[in-house]
């Protein structure tokens, strides 16, 4: 019998396209993209509980269920001040 980790990683996307772009004063959205990266989901779980996704530079805990990015780095750093990480809508 499969256990509740490996169900619930059958159950995730295997790769997301992360986006990073520039916030903006509140209210007025996000600016343009600063950078994308294409990630993949390593198999394990973040320290946010979230499945985890690396590449191109990037590390990120992803909520399958509301495709928020609920922790990120870039490049082994804490984003830049001001910059916010997406997942792609394509």
């Amino acid at each position: 019998m499969a256990s509740s980790d490996e169900s619930a990683a059958a159950s995730v996307p295997r790769r997301y396209t992360v986006v990073l772009r520039p916030s903006r004063p509140e209210g007025s959205g996000t600016g343009g993209v600063l950078r994308t990266a294409l990630v993949d989901f390593t198999g394990e779980l973040g320290a946010s509980g979230y499945p985890r996704y690396e590449g191109e530079g990037v590390q990120a805990d992803i909520d399958p269920e509301t495709r928020a990015v609920e922790a990120v780095t870039l490049d082994g750093s804490e984003l830049p001040y001001g910059w916010v990480a997406q997942i792609s809508e394509d």
